[in-house]
């Protein structure tokens, strides 16, 4: 089987929202409340890739998951700082995806000049933790009873990344169409694939 890790685009939208909805609608791990339509996914996507990376993964053509970096907070003095997300579909975990994804993930981060990624996981999520602390996360504290899912209150726990040594005079992260264009772009895509298994 063929595996390839690319930039998503709007045409994914309705494969996206099929792994998504049963995150929204069956579980606590998003704090989401309504499955978003596949034209709010689809509006999603565009709005992430004007500065951030949104990834996904195809096995023989199909879309079996996806990660991507947005906004920490709006405030110029984060704007270092990115929090990121990924997600599996079912049928393809435990096979390295998540790993895969996030080091990609993690390598445009760093090449665009981001200097922190932050994870924040709703608990209790063992896949998850597991997840972030396989690419390098550590768990830096827990807000507790901050959202109320699936009729109960929820703790959020933070995972953190540091992506460089933290410069004196930081530069603006670049945006990732710009990153992009260059040729070694294709090279941090690819950089995930080799920890898939069982393709």
């Amino acid at each position: 089987m063929s595996a390839v890790i690319r930039l998503a685009s709007p045409a994914d939208a309705a494969d996206i929202q099929q792994i998504y909805a049963p995150i929204v609608s069956q579980t606590h791990i998003s704090f989401e409340l309504a499955v978003p339509g596949v034209a709010e996914i689809a509006a999603r996507i565009s709005k992430t890739l004007k500065q951030y990376p949104w990834l996904v993964c195809e096995i023989s053509g199909r879309l079996t998951g996806y990660a991507y970096a947005s906004a920490f907070r709006a405030r110029q003095a984060y704007q270092w700082t990115a929090e990121t997300t990924v997600y599996v579909h079912p049928g393809w975990q435990r096979r390295g995806l998540s790993r895969a994804l996030y080091r990609s993930l993690v390598a445009i981060l760093r090449a665009q000049g981001y200097c922190n990624a932050l994870g924040v996981i709703a608990l209790p999520n063992i896949g998850s933790i597991r997840a972030h602390e396989a690419a390098g996360f550590r768990q830096i504290g827990v807000f507790e009873n901050v959202g109320f899912k699936a009729g109960a209150w929820r703790h959020t726990g933070w995972w953190q990344l540091e992506l460089r040594p933290m410069p004196e005079a930081p530069q603006p992260p670049r945006p990732i169409g710009e990153l992009a264009m260059e040729p070694h772009f294709a090279d941090l895509l690819q950089s995930g694939l080799a920890l898939l298994s069982n393709q």
